[in-house]
């Protein structure tokens, strides 16, 4: 019946064990999944979406991943349809030993948000592993009186499956001296003794072979077999006696190798070479013969390798103890292996959410992380905090895990990363800690407008510059990053409307240079203002604003301009002086003005060239012109004077003025102006000369029609005309504008013309004195008045005769007023 239902029951193991899984939800955050061992790669496990109630699709959408704790996978997600397939043949053996149940944690975790799950799978196992013993053919010594009922420990055999799967049984082969009897260790495999049935004896049988088989309880079951090779010893009356059954020890895990364990002690009866007993290990597994070693003489058991809490917490180690004649006996020493707070708590960081935007809101997720101690006896609570004051806090979600959240505002223009380093901490003794750093870089967004370096600029340029100059630059610094570093300049219309300041000047959009669009005329403008933006490339752009001031600096290119004495052209008056006049008489002033500024304009006045250089003096600064001393008879009539006029740029530039000065005794007659014979009479004016041709044609057609009748007066007609031409002649060679212009301009007199000058009737000492070109003047009727000569005789009012001299003597002028 017994048989039958252990049957039973390893039928239904190995049924659920064929790719049937198992699904539980233990709580809200973690999910179960039950796997058999030697599965295939791509098996399937099970569907994870399903289970987290998740639509098909979501998983890949919210960017799903695995995350194992040992940070290896043994699993693979398929994220469209949320399948969980085995990554690996998984051999339950190699994962966790002798551990049942064995459980593989990893966490599911979605990024978008950022959400994890816990998901624990445990791996059953098949029966794929037969019992071994590690002494194939083990040899027992066994005196032959010894007595019935005896016992003798075989090695266990090993099995790396467990459960029913594990060493369930042995098995003797047909024998008549012994029979198997199976016992059961506190810790390791199931072991079996020889319990002697018959006497013994040498002499008719020395040496007894037995097998031994090993069973699980696999279906079907799967066996080792060792040959046990039992000698019969000579007669030795007694057996050693250990001083106790069982010897206990506890040991710190920590202990160095060499550390003292226990000391057993066995006596024996007999005398001689019977007496004496040493000590062995055996029939120990492998763990115990590594870990511990015996003294034969004294039987001190010390430690021979490291001790691990967390891998085996108790061992159970069997010491033999056998006199001189080979007889043995047995006993056990139980340790405990204390744990101690040897390990520090271990940091797996799942997640992290880097970069980071500056502007995230409080209580974001930052990283997901968990903490493990495998100290679970001691070290009590384990605490997690930050190693430094940081915008970061650390928050539980459930056991053994927690978020890194941002406790404070972030900015990335202060800080633009954070090392976050996680200190995990548990209460010993003593406390062990680690530190684990987070690396989280802040990512920037568009929250600082560009600035200007200067709250305003002030730039100049100088005037009659070439077109298209450089004159200066704006900046602006923007303390984001990348596009949104980005600025770009432009210049704004002002709010008047006006936008002629788009002819001055233009702005390279990338660095802020302006340039002057045309040349500037500083007589034209001085100055003008408009207003620069700069607008960085965020994508929801921000802009500053700064006014500039462009002064234009003034250039010396305006010669000074001679307002008084007239230079345009036009017949100016001589300047009468008296005779009479004392040192110091102001004779006129000139006046000038230049259209430039500072000391461009400072204009200062010289004598350049005079008839009589003693004469007169001009005042350097206003212009003045005054006699130096008293004029004598001996002195000229006519007195030249050319004035420089020179201001005071760099180079400096000038002007002449020439003016005529007469010395007349009084002011009760007028007086007329001389032309200078050392100068060419200058030339009549040209309409004058267009006139006169279109008066003679007129003349010549009308003699044609006339033939005999007016033959004399025809004759004085081209007598007259042939006067006249001579007349025309005079005025064509004085060309009065253009060679006064070029006189003006190169600082040299002009050519000689007549001039006359008019006096109001009865005022003969008037101040107002005109000057105005002379025209031709035709013949007027006797008794019309008197003409003077230079030298002040009269001259008879006939006009043939004042012709006459005035085309012999380019000195005189005609005797009438225009």
């Amino acid at each position: 019946m017994a048989v039958a239902h252990r049957k039973l029951l390893r039928s239904r193991q190995v049924g659920s064990l064929l790719f049937l899984l198992c699904i539980s939800v233990g709580s809200a955050a973690t999910i179960r999944y039950s796997v058999a061992e030697e599965m295939e790669s791509g098996s399937f496990v099970a569907n994870v979406a399903k289970d987290l109630g998740l639509e098909v699709g979501k998983l890949a959408a919210r960017g799903a991943r695995l995350v194992s704790e040992g940070n290896k996978l043994h699993f693979r997600l398929h994220r469209k349809t949320g399948d969980l397939f085995v990554k690996e043949k998984l051999d339950r053996e190699s994962l966790c030993g002798k551990a049942d149940p064995c459980v593989l944690h990893f966490e599911i975790v979605l990024a978008e948000p950022l959400q994890s799950f816990r998901v624990e799978v445990r791996v059953f196992d098949i029966n794929d592993n037969a019992p071994v013993f590690l002494n194939k053919e083990p040899l027992l010594k066994i005196p032959e009186s010894t007595p019935l009922g005896s016992r003798f420990p075989l090695q266990s055999a090993q099995d790396l499956d467990v459960g029913l799967n594990g060493l369930q049984n042995y098995t003797l082969s047909p024998n008549a001296y012994f029979h198997l009897h199976t016992r059961f260790r506190s810790h390791g495999p199931k072991y079996a003794e020889l319990v002697l049935d018959k006497p013994l004896d040498r002499e008719e049988q020395p040496e007894v072979n037995l097998t031994i088989t090993a069973v699980d309880g696999g279906s079907p079951p799967k066996s080792g077999i060792a040959y046990i090779r039992v000698k019969v010893l000579d007669v030795n009356d007694h057996v050693p006696l250990f001083s106790r059954l069982v010897y206990r020890a506890q040991v710190p895990e920590n202990s160095a190798n060499g550390s003292l364990v226990a000391t057993v002690s066995a006596t024996d009866l007999d005398e001689g070479s019977n007496k004496e007993i040493t000590y062995s290990l055996a029939q120990n597994p492998e763990a115990v013969l590594q870990t511990f070693q015996i003294d034969s003489q004294t039987g001190e058991v010390r430690l021979r390798g490291p001790l691990d809490f967390e891998a085996i917490e108790t061992y159970d180690i069997d010491i033999q103890a056998t006199d001189g004649g080979g007889l043995s006996a047995h006993s056990k020493v139980l340790v405990e292996v204390v744990d101690v707070n040897d390990n520090p708590p271990e940091v797996t960081v799942s997640s992290v959410s880097s970069p980071l935007p500056e502007d995230s809101p409080l209580q974001t997720v930052v990283a997901l992380f968990s903490i493990r101690d495998r100290d679970v006896r001691v070290g009590g609570k384990i605490t997690c905090f930050l190693r430094e004051d940081l915008p970061f806090a650390v928050r539980p979600t459930f056991q053994n895990s927690y978020s890194l959240v941002t406790d404070r505002g972030l900015d990335r223009e202060e800080v633009s990363g954070y090392n976050i380093t996680v200190v995990a901490m548990d209460t010993g003794p003593p406390s062990l800690f680690t530190e684990t750093v987070i690396e989280v870089l802040i990512s920037d967004i568009n929250d600082n407008p560009p600035i200007f370096q200067e709250d305003s600029y002030i730039l100049t340029v100088r005037e009659n510059n070439s077109p298209a100059i450089f004159i200066g630059k704006v900046h602006a610094e923007d303390l984001d990053l990348g596009e949104n570093a980005q600025v770009t300049y432009t210049l704004l219309p002002p709010q008047s409307g006006d936008l002629s300041v788009f002819a001055y000047i233009s702005i390279n959009s990338d660095n802020g240079k302006l340039y002057a669009l045309r040349t500037m005329d500083y007589e034209a403008i001085q100055n003008f203002q408009f207003v620069v933006k700069a607008t960085d490339g965020g994508f929801l752009s921000l802009s500053s604003q700064v006014t500039v001031r462009v002064v234009v600096l003034d250039d010396n290119d305006n010669r000074p301009m001679i307002l008084y004495p007239l230079q345009n052209g036009t017949l100016p008056c001589n300047d009468l002086v008296p005779r009479s006049a004392d040192a110091g008489y102001l004779v006129t002033k000139v006046v000038a003005v230049d259209g430039d500024s500072g000391q461009n304009s400072w204009l200062s006045y010289h004598l350049l060239k005079a008839t009589d250089p003693g004469l007169f003096s001009v005042q350097q600064q206003n212009g003045e012109i005054r006699t130096l001393r008293q004029i004598s008879e001996r002195d000229p009539v006519i007195q030249k004077l050319t004035i420089l006029v020179q201001d005071h740029g760099q180079p400096a530039l000038s002007t002449t003025a020439s003016l005529n000065i007469l010395l007349v005794d009084g002011f009760s007659e007028p007086y007329l102006q001389f032309r200078d014979p050392s100068k060419n009479p200058t030339r009549v004016n040209p309409s004058t000369k267009y006139l006169v041709i279109s008066l003679a044609v007129l003349s010549f057609l009308f003699l044609l029609s006339v033939t005999v009748i007016f033959v004399i007066h025809i004759y004085q007609k081209v007598k007259y005309r042939e006067k006249f031409t001579v007349q025309e002649h005079f005025y064509d060679d004085c060309n009065f504008p253009n060679n006064l212009v070029q006189g003006g301009a190169n600082g040299s007199l002009s050519q000689p013309c007549p001039y006359e000058m008019c006096s109001a009737t009865g005022t003969s000492n008037s101040e107002f004195r005109f000057l105005k070109r002379f025209m031709p003047n035709f013949p007027f009727p006797h008794g019309t008045g008197e003409a003077k000569t230079e030298a002040g005789s009269s001259l008879p009012p006939d006009s043939d005769r004042n012709r006459s001299r005035g085309s012999e003597d380019h000195g005189r002028v005609p005797d009438n007023c225009m």
